[in-house]
């Protein structure tokens, strides 16, 4: 369908008395998908709201909410009778508990779909790198021209969700930058790309370093109780730079949910698939070829490990991913 057909559908959806939250699972390309659906939405409802389901931790988010004066909200189940129409960009229904209590009038993603959708827009084009990409489509079909902070914050999702192009990326990706590069503050970009790490997050690195399992070319890390999910991704993709290492395996208990972060080179393999096929009957698991992720409540570990201590939750995170889990014919 082409974009300005997508585009006037989106639009049906809503009223102009509508109060209209979108909803984000809030990492850099959900964020700037989500201001982008505002922008669109401008004069086109009562009000916009920008709700996250979680709060940021990792510190390059912090760094781009607090420079670019993002107007994201924290909300709760609770909150969410303020609003009359809902939708959710970069995730969808299954991904999160406070989504499935939604009902939604537009989900627009990039993750493959593990379930069937039944919010009367969707767009879901999990062969695009960022939902970012999609969102400037958008923009560009409704001859919006993005604002400086709409193009830094779309491009840094592009960019990240991309890993700076080298994983899942297509021409509509590249195209994507090259049409907001123009627009975006590179200053901020620049200080917003390189706020990775605390001090006190070295110590985690440290304990990574320490507790790393090498099967093959895997590297396995389980590192107990976290303070932030991101920082799981960040030891992920550091331990990906070791030679000879194809796939990384962080995993860490966060919020009485254990979290497992998977990463790979991306040459002929599918992160999401094998994921799916290891987790997806105990919780939410699924990402893409190159990078995936797999949250399981505690609760519900007990009959597979009996009591999930460090040492049986490291044995069965291994264990499940040594060897790959493979799909029955």
């Amino acid at each position: 369908m082409p974009c300005k057909a997508r585009l006037a559908l989106l639009y049906s959806q809503f009223c102009s008395k509508d109060n209209v939250l979108i909803l984000i699972d809030p990492d850099p390309d959900a964020i700037g998908s989500a201001l982008a659906l505002k922008r669109l939405l401008w004069h086109k409802v009562a009000s916009a709201s920008i709700g996250m389901v979680r709060k940021i931790r990792r510190l390059n988010n912090l760094t781009m909410v607090r420079l670019l004066h993002l107007p994201l909200l924290a909300v709760k189940r609770a909150s969410l009778d303020k609003f009359d129409k809902f939708a959710l960009v970069d995730s969808q229904p299954d991904h999160n508990e406070l989504f499935q209590a939604v009902s939604f009038s537009a989900v627009i993603d990039h993750h493959p779909a593990n379930t069937e959708l039944t919010a009367p827009f969707s767009d879901v084009r999990p062969e695009f790198g960022s939902t970012s990409t999609i969102m400037t489509e958008y923009l560009r079909a409704a001859k919006i021209k993005p604002s400086k902070v709409l193009a830094t914050t779309l491009l840094y999702g592009i960019k990240t969700d991309t890993r700076n192009f080298e994983r899942h990326t297509l021409i509509q990706d590249i195209e994507a930058f090259r049409y907001l590069f123009p627009f975006a503050d590179k200053n901020v970009l620049r200080k917003i790309e390189i706020s990775d790490l605390s001090l006190k997050d070295l110590k985690l690195f440290h304990k990574a370093f320490e507790r790393k399992h090498v099967v093959r070319d895997r590297i396995f890390v389980h590192l107990d109780e976290v303070p932030s999910a991101d920082l799981l991704v960040e030891i992920a993709e550091f331990l990906l730079k070791i030679h000879d290492i194809s796939w990384s395996i962080v995993s860490g208990v966060y919020e009485d949910n254990l979290i497992i972060v998977v990463r790979n080179d991306g040459y002929r393999k599918d992160a999401g698939k094998i994921v799916r096929l290891a987790f997806g009957a105990l919780g939410a698991a699924g990402g893409h070829s190159a990078m995936a992720r797999a949250e399981i409540p505690l609760s519900g570990l007990c009959d597979k490990i009996g009591k999930p201590n460090s040492v049986a939750i490291e044995r069965f995170v291994r264990s499940s991913l040594s060897p790959f889990p493979k799909s029955k014919k």
